[in-house]
């Protein structure tokens, strides 16, 4: 059984919705993180919906925040609880995915999966095993979970951007061009990254723009 995820709203500026970014946030953060996000993005996005879900665990490592899945390495979780975890949270993202593009009447190429950090995981993990394509991913700050299976699991391919800070201390800034790798070794032929110099583990302003004009690109605006 799924869990319903409570999610954060920006309505679309224009007060019609033509497409649709999900928010993913990352370890031991909640989806009012991201959300803020919307503003600097919807004066280009006049007809997009924000949502940004809150992950479905809270987070042992954060009590204030919520987590998708248990990491070992921060939480002394094994690694079979975390297995468990994830394996749970891919049910509850693609419940929550699925109930959206139907509440909200889009399909799935009006919609981009925007994560950060844990969230990145989640988008790149869930949306190539959805039986359909959405328009893109921003992966953000993340790493790709279990690389070795992809070629056999994925089902679509859809546009990924990655981008990452070349001064994380949290993960790995090799993460980037190993998710790379790894997509274009899986048969991935839409991959685009950007390095923010001088940047950690978060989100810098040439990142954003950079995201937004793939967003807009694969979105057709």
């Amino acid at each position: 059984m799924t869990r319903v995820l409570n999610a954060g709203r920006r309505a679309p500026k224009s007060g019609e919705t033509r497409s649709v970014v999900v928010f993913l946030h990352g370890y031991g953060a909640n989806g009012a993180d991201l959300l803020g996000l919307a503003d600097p993005l919807a004066d280009h996005l006049p007809d997009t919906l924000f949502v940004a879900p809150d992950a479905p665990e809270a987070c042992a490592g954060a009590p204030m925040g919520f987590q998708w899945f248990p990491i070992p390495w921060i939480d002394n979780s094994s690694e079979e609880e975390s297995e468990r975890g994830m394996t749970q949270a891919v049910a509850d993202l693609n419940a929550f995915l699925d109930a959206l593009m139907v509440d909200e009447d889009v399909l799935p190429e009006q919609v981009v999966l925007f994560g950060f950090s844990q969230g990145t995981m989640m988008a790149l993990h869930v949306a190539p095993r959805r039986e359909d394509e959405v328009a893109g991913i921003v992966a953000f700050s993340g790493r790709l979970l279990s690389p070795e299976t992809l070629a056999d699991e994925a089902v679509v391919r859809p546009a990924v951007l990655l981008v990452h800070g070349d001064e994380d201390d949290v993960v790995p800034p090799q993460s980037l061009p190993q998710a790379a790798e790894a997509l274009q070794e899986a048969g991935w032929q839409d991959v685009y990254a950007h390095i923010m110099k001088g940047t950690g583990h978060g989100i810098a302003p040439d990142g954003l723009s950079v995201a937004l004009a793939f967003m807009r690109d694969k979105l057709g605006l």
